[in-house]
């Protein structure tokens, strides 16, 4: 149960603007906006109360600072705390892929890892020219679940699987010409004002009622693919993945910022 009073800005902020039908999502984690157990239940509760107020039109979701989000903590991705990490950020990915609302993911700097699965679980990626997108997560020896499902929905398997087998970040102009970005602007200055004026003419216009229920039938295929995947993949992470030399061994080295040493096991 959720046992929140109210919303944690110094974790996540909250702001409305145009008479409520905008809101504005912040991340606010430090430097790096790290996706802790703590910022996710933060992001829940605040998307769950945005789900049941029938003024607000879209969802701008965004991280202080220079960076977007360098993804999920790593150091909750231990064999002892990564079931418990998995079931929180899988619920938020979901919570995210349900809520019958648009949201423009607006990246700056970093967007990796965790933080790219929670912006593909919205609908539109917004970027300026200092963004970096990629799934890290194999050169820690591990997987990421939520991407592995939605990132060949969104970019078709071939592009999928060089992000995910390779780990490699790209660029913003790259993730423009791939499809991963909806929308380029040159710094973060243009990158609000953009927002703001693609969704004064796309989306203000618009039936609030309308578009919840468009939101509802475009996503139901995806949502359903989730739900039934995500279990799947979180069991295979934590009962196979995390019983592996490799994988505490990947976490490890990367917490003592050193090397890490395959046994291939």
């Amino acid at each position: 149960m959720n046992t929140h009073t109210g919303i944690d800005a110094t974790i996540v902020a909250l702001e409305r603007t145009h008479g409520g039908a905008v809101a504005h999502v912040e991340l606010r984690g430090g430097k790096g906006n790290i996706l802790t157990a703590e910022m996710m239940r933060e992001v829940r509760y605040t998307l769950a109360g945005l789900a049941h107020d029938h003024t607000v039109k879209v969802v701008i979701l965004s991280g202080e600072g220079n960076h977007f989000s360098f993804g999920a903590s790593v150091a909750e991705h231990t064999r002892e705390l990564a079931e418990e990490m998995l079931r929180e950020f899988h619920g938020l990915i979901l919570d995210v892929a349900k809520l019958d609302l648009p949201i423009v993911t607006c990246v700056s700097g970093m967007c990796l890892g965790g933080a790219l699965e929670l912006a593909l679980s919205g609908h539109l990626i917004f970027a300026d020219a200092t963004a970096v997108f990629g799934q890290p997560e194999i050169t820690l020896g591990v997987f990421a679940p939520p991407a592995s499902v939605l990132l060949p929905l969104r970019l078709g398997f071939a592009r999928a699987e060089e992000l995910l087998v390779t780990g490699e970040s790209i660029t913003a102009a790259r993730a423009l010409e791939i499809g991963l970005v909806n929308k380029l602007f040159d710094d973060r200055d243009a990158l609000r004002a953009g927002t703001d004026a693609w969704i004064e003419k796309h989306i203000l216009p618009k039936s609030a009622s309308s578009l919840r229920i468009a939101i509802y039938a475009e996503r139901l295929p995806m949502v359903a693919t989730l739900a039934a995947t995500l279990p799947r993949l979180e069991r295979l992470y934590v009962e196979e993945l995390m019983a592996t030399h490799d994988a505490n061994e990947g976490i490890q080295a990367y917490l003592e910022k050193r090397a890490p040493v395959w046994t291939d096991d």
